[in-house]
């Protein structure tokens, strides 16, 4: 008897392996396969026989979710505001140009929910979400423990990123 047969459930990684995207590792996600079943002269109980996936589901491709290092996110959050422009500016320049500088914060506005891939980037550069706000915040190294009742930009001022880094 073979004792790999028999429907046994192999763990296989997808054909992805992790990659490395602008400091975000990228982990493939865990597919379960099943192995082909016994032939019909086996001694051991029979096993009901699993329906056939569908061909669209087989094709349709694993989806992948970026991986986020919050220790390196918390280092980040400390970057001064020039730094977190120039990162931005290098490896972001669509954000970049989205951008504006809040008193000392950097704030990245949407028209409509960006892609994952691109919110992933964000929280690993250090922003976060500030759902009163709606808009991607970095502190810059200058933290607050509780929330500004007056709208910031009236109280700092605001500039568009390109413009304070040019002055910078």
């Amino acid at each position: 008897m073979n004792t790999k047969s028999h429907n046994q459930k192999t763990s296989t990684l997808n054909h992805q392996p992790s990659t490395r995207s602008k400091g975000l590792l990228i982990r493939p996600v865990i597919e379960q396969h099943s192995a082909a079943p016994a032939s019909s002269t086996s001694t051991t109980a029979a096993v009901a026989p699993q329906a056939p996936t569908p061909a669209a589901e087989q094709s349709k491709p694993a989806h992948v979710r970026p991986y986020v290092n919050f220790q390196e996110r918390d280092k980040n959050r400390a970057l001064s505001t020039e730094r977190v422009l120039e990162i931005l500016r290098r490896w972001m320049p669509k954000q970049f140009a989205q951008a504006e500088v809040v008193g000392q914060w950097v704030w990245i506005t949407f028209d409509e929910q960006p892609v994952e891939q691109v919110r992933a980037e964000l929280s690993q550069l250090g922003f976060h979400w500030n759902n009163n706000r709606k808009c991607w915040q970095h502190p810059c190294g200058q933290f607050r423990t509780e929330p500004s009742p007056d709208d910031p930009r009236q109280r700092y001022g605001s500039v568009m990123a390109s413009v304070a880094h040019a002055t910078a």
